[in-house]
């Protein structure tokens, strides 16, 4: 079982769509998927047709220790895609985390406990870098960035790559950085050009080949509880996630790879 981690924490960069849209991919590969998430705002719970009435258990549950990830699975519209689901409760979690006995490593416990069977996990962080995000990078084998095209968001990216490092010093040193997806790609814009060069300039193949485009049919999606991928496939968001999901899979360990 491979987990990752999906996290920026700067928002609107695009982290919720692609964890929707990946795991959606992934398990039309054959793959297992879960998809755990760990953002109090819920959005990848309502992307993908959760409503609150199937939201008994949650991520607030496992990270606290009243629930189990088997008794807080919830199956998605799409087939092989389980979710964790999202609810309020995990706005405060931050503060409850801090009086609990190993606290950065809340999720990655639960997660050992599984009696589950999933190939590939994937973890919706929140837009920051508390407890939550640390509790996901302990327990993950890889980070993989989404990266919006903007000046603001290089400056984020050096504040998670050296939060990356110290978790790998102090918790997980196994942490590896997936890849860096570049997303709300505009080639119309200089800027986005510019941003895309220096980032490549600096990470190198870090960066995943494929961009996600700006795409209007990526953003109509959520309010259906669909992924884009089952919304609309032949647009060209999804188009492109079909392909960041195929680089993803090339880049994960040779036994996944070939399962794929």
């Amino acid at each position: 079982m491979t987990c990752i981690a999906v996290a920026n924490q700067k928002g609107g960069v695009g982290k919720t769509t692609s964890a929707i849209n990946l795991a959606t991919a992934l398990s039309a590969t054959g793959k297992h998927v879960l998809l755990i998430d760990l953002d109090p705002q819920g959005n990848a719970s309502t992307g993908l047709g959760i409503n609150q009435q199937q939201r008994t258990k949650s991520s607030y549950d496992l990270l606290i220790g009243s629930a189990t990830l088997d008794e807080a699975v919830v199956q998605s519209c799409v087939p092989g895609l389980d979710v964790i689901p999202a609810t309020v409760d995990l706005s405060g979690a931050e503060i409850e985390l801090v009086e609990l006995d190993e606290r950065t490593h809340r999720l990655d416990r639960a997660i050992a406990r599984s009696r589950g069977t999933w190939d590939i996990i994937l973890i919706d962080c929140p837009p920051s870098l508390g407890l939550l995000t640390i509790n996901a990078m302990v327990a993950s084998d890889s980070l993989l960035v989404p990266l919006q095209c903007e000046f603001f968001a290089l400056e984020g990216l050096s504040q998670l790559l050296s939060t990356v490092e110290r978790i790998r010093s102090r918790f997980n040193p196994g942490l590896s950085i997936l890849g860096v997806a570049l997303t709300m790609y505009d080639r119309r814009n200089r800027l986005t050009e510019q941003v895309s060069t220096d980032v490549r300039a600096v990470l190198g193949r870090v960066v995943f080949d494929t961009v996600i485009p700006r795409n209007v049919r990526l953003s109509e999606a959520p309010s259906y509880g669909l992924p884009a991928l089952i919304y609309d496939h032949r647009c060209v968001g999804s188009q492109a996630y079909i392909a960041l999901a195929r680089e993803l899979i090339g880049r994960l360990p040779r036994t996944e790879a070939v399962a794929a």
